[in-house]
């Protein structure tokens, strides 16, 4: 049973178009104050302007760490999320090695998660990190071992897909998903969400965050369904 309140704060106003410009992302924090989403996610070069644009509200920056691929070092990676934590993002999103990934170099991967986890820790004021896992990319044998991998790295969050490398966000992947993590992380979906009926089933498979450019168009079609005369109803 999800509130517009709930479902609000499920939704990561995203925003990741290389080409995007700086009123794009005004827009987009302005969009994400006027809905009350939970964040917006925008390229790291963004951070400062939307941090800025969003002080006076309670939505959050994040960012992405290793974007779209994974392959940059665990060091580059711990300082990109530095910077961005700096910057003033409250989460990030990185991505996996997928490669250590496909060759069963589970350590490698734990590694990874685990030195941008620690640089979240670092600060005093809570932040979180998310593991984008690609699981268009992935046998669900190895969707299972990236979400281990996260939840022994202390990750907050795994997430499905960048939404650059093919597939997006499934009902299978996301159960499979918090089935593995249990209440030990959450789950994020990302990928291809669109309407407000992949939202709620995605939501209802076991995500908690959606992450998404549709979000004014989701929230209009659950309005739309579910509120009458202006007063917001329980599924």
């Amino acid at each position: 049973m999800l509130t517009l309140q709930e479902v609000v704060q499920s939704i990561d106003h995203t925003l990741l178009n290389p080409v995007a410009t700086e009123q794009d992302f005004r827009n987009l924090c302005r969009e994400a104050k006027e809905l009350g989403f939970k964040a917006v996610c925008v390229l790291p070069c963004y951070v400062p302007f939307c941090a800025e644009q969003l002080q006076d509200s309670a939505v959050v920056v994040a960012t992405v760490i290793g974007f779209p691929l994974g392959a940059n070092s665990s060091k580059v990676k711990a300082v990109e999320a530095r910077q961005a934590f700096l910057d003033g993002a409250v989460e990030v999103d990185m991505v996996i090695k997928m490669g250590a990934l496909k060759d069963h170099k589970l350590n490698d991967v734990y590694e990874d998660i685990r030195q941008v986890v620690d640089v979240a820790r670092s600060f005093a004021e809570r932040k979180l990190v998310k593991v984008i896992i690609e699981t268009g990319l992935l046998t669900d044998e190895e969707k299972r071992w990236a979400c281990e991998m996260a939840v022994k790295a202390g990750a907050d969050f795994v997430k499905t897909s960048t939404g650059f490398n093919g597939g997006g966000a499934t009902v299978e992947d996301v159960r499979l998903m918090a089935a593995v993590v249990g209440k030990e992380a959450q789950v994020k979906a990302s990928g291809g969400i669109r309407t407000w009926e992949q939202a709620e089933k995605l939501l209802q498979a076991g995500a908690s965050r959606l992450g998404t450019s549709s979000g004014e168009k989701i929230v209009k079609q659950y309005q739309a369904l579910y509120t009458i005369e202006g007063v917001n109803k329980e599924l």
